[in-house]
């Protein structure tokens, strides 16, 4: 896997930084309260997860599943609900966990469907932010890294299901995705 990575963007060091950097400024914003943290599968469990153990608040936790790339490299510029999240979010202070924003199609799309279900408040917190994908207009709250418009693998984003396990963030070689 690492032969198949171009250049080493962040690693496990630098993310474990943005982590307790991230965690202690959400600790502090909710303060008193107990927030449900809701991560976006699959590419956002290990940020989470390390997320999470930094924060000195009470939570809770749960999950949601929407898919926009199919497996590719470009996203397909529709946003399908693949698991939805078990918790009422009615009167709730929200915080979705990302990997990247990239589009902002997803995120859009997260926010106006539990605003719609009437959660009180709703905060984006993401390890990578790249400016440069967006085509809708959408911000995070809490960002560990902006990054450059390239395909980036690794610490649970992946390209066609793989990459995910890797303990750092990486270019992609191009011709990983280019001879598909």
């Amino acid at each position: 896997m690492n032969n198949d990575i171009l250049k080493t963007l962040y690693s496990e060091e630098d993310i474990k930084q943005a982590c307790k950097k991230l965690g202690k400024q959400i600790s502090e914003d909710y303060k008193g309260k107990t927030p449900i943290i809701i991560g976006v599968l699959k590419g956002a469990i290990f940020f989470m997860t390390d997320m999470v153990r930094e924060m000195d608040i009470y939570t809770k936790l749960d999950f949601i599943d929407v898919s926009s790339y199919n497996g590719g490299t470009k996203s397909s510029g529709s946003v399908k609900l693949i698991k939805d999240i078990d918790i009422d979010v009615n009167g709730q202070d929200i915080i979705f966990m990302e990997d990247i924003i990239d589009t902002g199609r997803t995120l859009k799309y997260l926010k106006e469907l539990l605003a719609d279900r009437g959660a009180n408040s709703i905060k984006v917190c993401t390890l990578m932010d790249k400016p440069e994908g967006r085509v809708v207009e959408v911000k995070a709250d809490y960002v560990g890294f902006e990054v450059p418009n390239e395909f980036v693998v690794g610490y649970g984003l992946d390209y066609d299901g793989k990459y995910r396990n890797l303990p750092y963030v990486g270019v992609l070689k191009p011709k990983i995705y280019s001879d598909q």
